[in-house]
């Protein structure tokens, strides 16, 4: 209601009903909201655990209204990531139900609460990282979205933002990457391994990927790889050995998990570091910390959330990772867009291992 309306009804009021009135008026918190907000919306939630017939489709869902410090965005593309089917089978606990899944998204800001918005108004186009993606509308903190390059083309950022910061954070924080180390990645052709080979490529690595299938192995060479390894008939060990002249490789990027951890151990070099940043084959089994003590290894179970906690580290390796991709040409490539209505088969793909790159949803159908 705007401040005329409520001069009139305070003309048109009694005393006692005037202060009333006016006090009612003030302390409403203000929301600016663009017109075309509806107050229903699609997405899809989970109310109890398990595998993607768990996920429930619904078109009647509450659109959620911002409060101080937060921004409502519509979603134009919401990515899928790993981390969401650990939500749903239970690996990772969600806080409670009904739970909406997704951790990205692309979209337009069309509603702000007061507080600290990071100069965010309605209109702007915004990727962002928390929780609640897999929606029509998410409600967000402000400091968890950046704006998007203006030269930046649709879909990019939601297939960049989460795998791209993943890798970058990977081999600048966890283990930073000089010219001329020999690592290995898992999956080499997978959402984030192509991120890390590209990455890892342009740092100067000589970077040994692997991959179970021809088409895998010759993606994974053209985003950069030295060289591949197919494990579906090649022996990983032995070949790295052989590339290594028997020193080993002084990183692993292990987004795979169980099937491939003692593997990783073993591939190492002396003084060599294992990063374990992915449940892809279930989660690794507990550890005793002796094994690392042969060769001095460094093992860590990093997550990505941990490395951007401040808006200062989100905007650095957000600006750093648009620069790869807008300068550097660094190949974002999306597998296949799902209507949100299939986000089941979405994952049934994802997990199957059938996919190469990013998968998206659209919200819109």
């Amino acid at each position: 209601m705007s401040f005329r309306n409520v001069s009139r009804r305070i003309l048109a009021s009694n005393p006692t009903q005037r202060v009333a009135a006016l006090s009612f008026q003030l302390q409403k918190p203000f929301t600016r909201t663009m017109a075309s907000v509806p107050s229903t919306m699609k997405g899809v939630i989970i109310n109890k655990t398990g595998g993607p017939e768990v996920l429930e489709y619904k078109t009647d869902l509450p659109v959620p209204q911002p409060k101080d410090g937060q921004i409502l965005i519509k979603n134009d593309y919401i990515g899928i990531n790993f981390i969401d089917t650990y939500f749903r089978s239970g690996l990772y606990p969600a806080p409670s139900f009904p739970y909406t899944l997704g951790r990205e998204a692309e979209g337009t800001v069309v509603s702000t609460g007061t507080g600290e918005l990071h100069g965010f108004q309605e209109g702007d186009k915004v990727v962002w990282m928390d929780v609640g993606a897999y929606a029509e509308y998410s409600v967000i903190p402000a400091g968890k979205a950046v704006k998007v390059p203006s030269d930046m083309e649709p879909k990019i950022g939601a297939a960049a933002l989460l795998q791209g910061l993943t890798a970058l954070t990977l081999i600048r924080e966890a283990h930073p990457v000089k010219k001329g180390d020999w690592v290995l990645v898992h999956a080499a052709a997978g959402g984030t391994g192509l991120w890390l080979t590209q990455l890892l490529k342009s740092v100067g690595a000589n970077i040994i990927g692997t991959a179970s299938t021809p088409e895998k192995v010759e993606l994974a060479k053209k985003a950069g790889a030295t060289h591949m390894i197919n494990y579906s008939h090649e022996d990983v060990k032995s070949k790295v050995n052989e590339l290594t002249n028997g020193q080993g490789v002084i990183a692993v990027f292990d987004g795979v998990g169980k099937d491939t951890f003692d593997l990783s151990l073993d591939i190492l070099a002396r003084k060599g570091s294992l990063m374990s940043f992915g449940n892809a084959s279930g989660a690794v089994p507990p550890v005793t910390i002796a094994r690392l003590s042969a060769k001095n290894l460094k093992l860590l179970r990093p997550a990505l959330f941990g490395y951007l906690v401040t808006r200062e580290e989100f905007e650095h390796y957000t600006k750093e990772l648009f620069n790869f991709v807008l300068k550097d040409k660094l190949d974002v490539r999306i597998h296949e867009v799902y209507p949100l209505s299939q986000v089941a088969k979405a994952h049934e793909d994802l997990q199957g291992r059938k996919t190469t790159g990013k998968l998206l949803l659209d919200p819109s159908k």
